[in-house]
């Protein structure tokens, strides 16, 4: 009997049920909702700001120098990264800002506390800032180094512990692979410095010995005239940013002089164009009959 009567001092009007679900419930969905909406406009709009920057990169990387050389071809390729790469964290963090606004804001709707809740969160906060420093170390690291595009993926870097090709980058860590094919996993907050060797673009820089006794004017004309057929082959034209310069006898030692050639090139080119230099250069001493540097002396031979 008293269930009964208990029933019967609950208003079951559909006035009531309307009140009901006209009050919380309603104000639940429809702050889902607008977070929904909320989160879907900032992707759009993030997501629009990256592809007018890239458009407006690409309208202006559009150039050519005069020697019909694209020069930034390998620069669009990095700030097409670091761009998507941003997008991508900026919408992360979109996302968990609303996320949290939105839970917070259900709780106040549900009359639920929050003082106590976020008392006991920032406790929780410190001490797992305390127990995790590495970690939050890392994940900032991380993003600074792809906001200020430090280095990316394929780029040869120095790390200090490790140098190798970029192979992955990511917030925590960055994967490197060295000469040796042996991978490294550098966590990004122990990089207190990086060298990037791909960043733009690499120097060239040869020395090509020969006699004493040769023309020096004419051993440097057979070497700019091998330069300058080199910059006019379309293989290497593309790679060299422009013509190899000849820089002139660069030294005089025991009956060597050596010419130096210096020239600016692709990322990581730099190592082809140099044994492409040494390879064309012998050839045409080698018609041309210039004696490359005499042979040291052993102990026993006597110089004739």
């Amino acid at each position: 009997m008293n269930f009964v009567h208990h029933l019967m001092a609950i208003d079951l009007t559909w006035a009531a049920a309307a009140d009901f679900l006209l009050g919380a419930p309603l104000r639940i969905l429809l702050t889902v909702v607008l977070a929904w909406v909320a989160r879907y406009l900032v992707h759009r709009a993030i997501s629009g700001a990256v592809d007018q920057a890239l458009a407006r990169r690409e309208a202006t990387r559009a150039r050519r120098d005069h020697h019909g050389r694209d020069r930034g071809v390998a620069a669009g390729e990095r700030y097409r990264q670091r761009m998507r790469t941003t997008g991508s964290l900026l919408r992360s963090i979109a996302t968990f800002v609303i996320i949290i606004l939105t839970v917070l804001t259900v709780l106040s709707l549900l009359d639920i506390p929050l003082a106590p809740l976020l008392a006991s969160a920032g406790v929780g906060g410190v001490a797992l800032g305390f127990g995790a420093q590495s970690l939050v170390r890392d994940y900032l690291s991380g993003v600074f180094m792809i906001l200020e595009d430090q280095y990316g993926v394929g780029d040869y870097i120095d790390a200090g512990e490790a140098v190798g090709t970029v192979e992955e980058v990511t917030l925590r860590v960055t994967r490197l692979r060295d000469l040796d094919g042996v991978v490294w996993y550098v966590r990004n907050g122990e990089i207190l410095r990086v060298g990037n060797r791909s960043q733009g673009w690499s120097t060239v820089m040869v020395d090509l010995p020969f006699s004493y006794r040769e023309d020096t004017a004419r051993v440097i004309g057979i070497i700019r005239e091998q330069v300058e057929h080199m910059d006019r082959d379309p293989q290497w034209h593309t790679v060299l940013r422009e013509a190899p310069s000849v820089l002139g006898v660069e030294s005089i030692t025991g009956g060597t002089v050596t010419v130096r050639v210096f020239a600016t090139c692709a990322p990581n080119e730099n190592w082809g164009i140099q044994r492409e230099i040494r390879r064309r250069v012998k050839e045409a001493f080698d018609r041309e009959g210039v004696a490359g540097p005499p042979i040291p002396l052993t102990g026993g031979e006597h110089e004739i």
